[in-house]
């Protein structure tokens, strides 16, 4: 009989719902840290001496409207940062595929500079940590899901690398008086992170005589997000999952 209970017990604890988060939004520009300010888009901002380098969190939804010829083909949608409109058996959302943000880096003072977005990094406050996923892992990504050189399954996965060369954050040098901007990603959030930042590590602000980092820095975005356990995502958040 012990033992039928405690089965029990297990069953009622598995069906006891999923989870469901909602937006990422930004901390409080008071949260943040020096010369950060929070705009209402949801975008974060570092600005000085005419440098700003701004992140702001990308929805599924706002990404489906980017790709949308690439996202309303169910299972064989090409979006490469979403699932598109394909929902799993039995459902009426989507889950998330990545966590995206667009960063935009607008150099007007340096002779030269650099971010690189292999450098980034996201930290939850309950410790777990992200890698950002550049081209590479990105494809290895995809072409687990190609079964050969040839036909659609091959022909997805090269549209989908021709997106992410597009849009992905390239990581070149900025000269002065040059802007550069794409998305930079890192893998889905696991349902105990509400609270988390995003760091960009070794951001080079000047070169030497031989093209070696003279001066860096690192720049750190807080960001937050609400999660919901239950099995349906609630009202506010239905149309996002749809």
């Amino acid at each position: 009989m012990r033992t039928f209970w405690l089965w029990v017990a297990v069953f009622l604890g598995i069906g006891c719902g999923r989870y469901f988060a909602g937006a990422i939004r930004p901390m409080s520009e008071a949260q943040q840290g020096p010369h950060m300010t929070v705009q209402d888009d949801g975008t974060v901002s570092y600005s000085l001496n005419r440098l700003e380098i701004s992140l702001r969190p990308v929805s599924d939804e706002e990404l489906n409207r980017q790709f949308p010829s690439q996202s309303r083909a169910g299972v064989s949608s090409t979006n490469p940062y979403t699932y598109g409109n394909w929902r799993p058996m039995g459902d009426d959302w989507t889950p998330h595929r990545f966590t995206v943000f667009l960063l935009k880096v607008k150099n007007y003072v340096y002779p030269k500079m650099l971010v690189d977005p292999s450098k980034a990094v996201l930290v939850a406050d309950n410790g777990r940590v992200y890698r950002s996923l550049g081209m590479a892992e990105l494809s290895g990504y995809y072409r687990a899901y190609v079964l050969g050189q040839a036909g659609n399954f091959y022909a997805r996965f090269e549209e989908r690398k021709d997106i992410l060369k597009r849009t992905l954050y390239r990581g070149d040098i900025i000269f002065s008086g040059q802007e550069q901007e794409g998305y930079l990603v890192f893998p889905p959030l696991h349902p105990d992170v509400d609270r988390f930042q995003v760091t960009l590590k070794g951001v080079v602000l000047r070169f030497d005589y031989k093209d070696e980092p003279l001066e860096t820095t690192e720049l750190t975005f807080r960001f937050q997000r609400e999660v919901y356990k239950g099995y349906h995502p609630p009202p506010s958040l239905r149309k996002a999952f749809r």
